[in-house]
Parts: C-alpha cells; structure tokens; sequence
C-alpha cells in the first residue's frame, strides 16, 4: 500500500491513468488506516455533497470559468467514483459496471451511430429516437409512471418543466400559450380567494398552481423556467443593492421605490 501512495504522488498522462488514480486514492482513503472521515460516509451522508457539486458546475460554466469548471467537474468526477467505491465494497456493484451500463445504454440509444439506421438526422429526430428507444427499454411504462420517476430532488421549476413535457406528449397541452396565460390568471384569481379565507394550507396548494401554470407559459414559450428565475433573482440582487447603497433611516416604500426605478434606468443605459 505504501508503494501504491508514492505512485500516486504522481501526474497521471492519460485519461484512463487519471480516473484509475482518483479510484485508487479512494480505496487507499477508504480502506482500513485510511481517513476516518471517508471511511464513515454512506450513500445518504453523500446525497447533499452530490447535489451541491452538480449546482456549483453549473454556476462555473454559467460564469465561463474553466479553471473553476475543471475543477468542479473533478468534484462531481470524485461523487461517481465514491459512490461506486461504497457500492463495490459492500458487494454490490463496482465503478467498471457503472461505465459499462453507461457505455451500453449510450451505444443502444444511438443506432444511427452504432447501429444500421442512417445517420442523416436532426437533433429534433436523434431526440425523437433517444425517448422512443427510452420508452421501449422500460416496456410498457405509462407517462405517469415516468413523471413519478422524474426525481423529487430536481429544482421545483425544473421538475415541473419536465412533468408538463411529458404529458404534451399524450396530447395534454395549451394549443397556444394563450390557454396557458389565461390558466394563469386563473389560479391568480383562486390565490385571492384562498387568502380572503384565511387558511394557510388552501394559500400553499393555490400558490403552487399558480407557480406551476408560470412554468407552463415558460416552455411554450421556450423558456428554461429555472434560468429565468435565476436570472431574475440576479437582477434583483443587482438593483436592490443600489437601493440598499442609496437608502436612508426612514425612507417611506415610495422612496425606496423611486431608488429601485432609478436602478433600473441605470441598468438600461449600461445595456444599450
């Protein structure tokens, strides 16, 4: 073992040197005289770890940022190897089978590239097959068996997207956004009546339909919800730090409203 750290020590030059050498410093942390820490992690302790690593990949690539891409990328690389270790050691399943499953599962879904279907598709139509060929390997799983596979732990909005998409696929969708619009007025108008009522329960479920009826207008309109959100949760920030700047003990709201215009204005003048 002692050996195998010195080897270690070293630059891998390859691409499969590389992962092999984060795998054996795994095993070599998780083995008997290795990290106490490493040695108690489970699958549930590295849940939170996993979704983390995911976001923080994509704020880097959302920043343009390789240095910080490459090295998050190393992060989420390091949860798959980890988890592949506690699964192999417990006798379940080792690294090798989770990239074979993956590599045959890629090799299947892509028959105009592996297999004898000619390859002169759109994205639109490989997409098209992906989901087909998806849809096949499960049998004969209805879209409501699919949605309720689409994981809990995805972001609200996002999940939400993904739920609505797959019922379009049945036929279950607004013929223009305009249906979509009005079923959010709609649920506008029952948020109302639910806090006329005063019962905080009926006000959660009511703000939830209205939440989801925005994010049917989002993808009929072709608008990742979750995107825009951030998007403007950024530029909220952005403005409400020019009012924080500017503001002063006992400003009434229409003062600070005024600021918030103003950092709006100056926003404009620095896009155009």
């Amino acid at each position: 073992m002692e050996m195998n750290k010195e080897e270690l020590l070293k630059k891998a030059e390859t691409d499969e040197s590389a992962v092999k050498r984060l795998a054996d410093i795994i095993t070599i942390l998780r083995a008997p005289g290795g990290c106490p820490w490493d040695r108690e992690q489970t699958h549930d302790t590295l849940k939170k770890p996993m979704i983390e690593e995911a976001y923080e990949v994509v704020e880097a690539i959302e920043n343009n940022d390789d240095a910080n891409l490459r090295e998050e990328l190393g992060d989420v690389l390091l949860q798959v190897i980890f988890h592949s270790d506690i699964a192999n050691c417990e006798g379940r399943f080792s690294l090798a089978d989770v990239a074979n499953e993956e590599c045959e599962k890629m090799i299947r879904r892509h028959p105009h590239v592996f297999g004898e279907l000619e390859n002169n598709l759109s994205s639109k139509q490989v997409l098209s097959n992906w989901e087909d060929i998806k849809k096949q390997e499960k049998k004969n799983e209805s879209q409501t068996d699919s949605m309720n596979k689409i994981p809990r732990g995805l972001p609200a909005l996002y999940r939400a997207d993904k739920v609505q998409a797959k019922a379009k696929k049945v036929g279950f969708d607004w013929e223009t956004v305009d249906g979509a619009l009005d079923k959010v007025l709609e649920e506008r108008a029952e948020v109302i009546e639910s806090i006329s009522e005063g019962n905080q329960e009926e006000i959660k479920k009511e703000v939830g339909d209205l939440l989801f009826a925005a994010v049917n207008v989002a993808r009929m309109l072709d608008v990742d919800p979750e995107e825009a959100l951030n998007g403007t949760t950024a530029k909220f920030i952005s403005r409400f730090s020019y009012v924080e700047k500017y503001m002063k003990e006992g400003m009434s709201l229409e003062e600070l409203d005024k600021l918030w215009e103003e950092a709006k204005a100056i926003e404009r003048k620095a896009i155009k």
